[in-house]
């Protein structure tokens, strides 16, 4: 199979599709690679050491597209790419569609095969492609919500740990899945307060046998969240409902109820954001404010730490990526459901429920 590796040209999207070892691998199935001039720079990845592993290097994204037959990214198309995308050409990166009815359109508007990392599911139920960046984004979370308090930034002026003889910050984390408990683990290893909330009981159980001392659980419902934000310095928003819209667990009204200088970090902007007044920003821009609360909602959190994100992300993605150039998409998605889940778009059809019902489009179901 032909394989395009483009660069990104999302804002401050500094990771690459691929690393040299995993082209290296793809060339060793006798797939043909092409990479686009520098598309690995920013993760530290040099044209050589693509050319080392077996590609060949193209100067534009245009020729990139042109001349591929599956297109491995990181982020989705941005309107920039719509018209470069081809019929019958498949499209393996994160989609996110629900959030994003322009880019669901394009790509129904352009006949391809989308194949949504965020929506492929392995045999015991997980994500395994979206799992390392929300591991990365649950960490930058609280890395950027500290960073965020500070006074200079235009916080409260706290610390997260406190010192002897002052309390530490409280942060709250809504949601507990693989983004909120990485969260509330890098919190509670800053020495702060940390309160982490969910639906489910198992979850809520889980996290209070294993997380530290320091991390207390809550169940998740607009009573439990409003007595919560007066007295919290740094909320984590990281609630996911796979493939669809993201609910909004803090509304407008509910931001008035905490501190001047107080943050709040939405991990969930890619999926729609679960603040009501969220709205995507960038790394160039990435706080705007509400009711004199700061509000983080950078859709590509792990594009700011591009060499480790690349590389977790590619040893989740290889296998699969090598499954579809074996075998051809639907010869891997007939043989592993998992992998099936992740068609979200096929030749102008959405075949993802929660999409359809995100903007009330046809479904269509893979199998037909």
């Amino acid at each position: 199979m032909i394989i395009g590796i483009p660069k990104e040209i999302k804002n401050n999207e500094n990771r690459v599709g691929a690393t040299p070892a995993g082209v290296k691998e793809l060339v060793k199935h006798g797939h043909t690679l092409y990479v686009q001039h520098t598309a690995g720079v920013g993760s530290g990845f040099s044209d050589d050491e693509y050319i080392d592993a077996g590609a060949t290097i193209l100067p534009t994204i245009e020729d990139v597209y042109q001349i591929a037959e599956m297109i491995i990214k990181v982020k989705e198309p941005i309107e920039p790419e719509y018209a470069l995308v081809k019929k019958d050409q498949v499209l393996f990166t994160y989609f996110h569609f629900a959030s994003d009815r322009p880019l669901t359109e394009a790509m129904i508007k352009s006949g391809a095969i989308c194949i949504a990392y965020e929506t492929v599911r392995d045999r015991m139920g997980t994500l395994p492609l979206l799992i390392p960046m929300s591991e990365v984004a649950g960490r930058m979370s609280i890395q950027e919500g500290a960073r965020f308090l500070e006074k200079p930034q235009g916080g409260r002026g706290v610390l997260l740990g406190g010192v002897p003889g002052v309390k530490p910050a409280k942060v709250l984390v809504l949601g507990a899945g693989v983004v909120g408990r990485n969260a509330a683990l890098m919190a509670a290893g800053l020495g702060a307060d940390v309160t982490i909330t969910d639906i489910s009981l198992p979850t809520l159980r889980h996290c209070a046998e294993t997380m530290p001392k320091n991390v207390k659980t809550l169940y998740s419902s607009q009573h439990n969240i409003e007595q919560e934000l007066p007295d919290t310095d740094l909320v984590i928003g990281s609630v996911l409902i796979p493939g669809a819209k993201a609910p909004h667990l803090v509304t407008k009204g509910m931001v008035k109820l905490m501190r001047p200088g107080s943050v709040m970090v939405d991990v969930a902007i890619d999926q729609g954001g679960c603040f009501e007044t969220s709205h995507p920003t960038t790394h160039d821009n990435p706080i705007f404010e509400v009711d004199g609360v700061i509000q983080y909602a950078v859709a590509n959190i792990p594009g700011a730490v591009p060499y480790t994100s690349t590389l977790a992300l590619t040893n989740a993605t290889l296998p699969y990526a090598l499954r579809l150039a074996d075998l051809g998409w639907k010869e891997a998605c007939s043989k592993d459901p998992g992998l099936a889940d992740g068609v979200n778009i096929v030749d102008g059809k959405v075949t993802f429920k929660a999409v359809a019902e995100a903007f009330d489009l046809p479904y269509t179901p893979l199998s037909l």
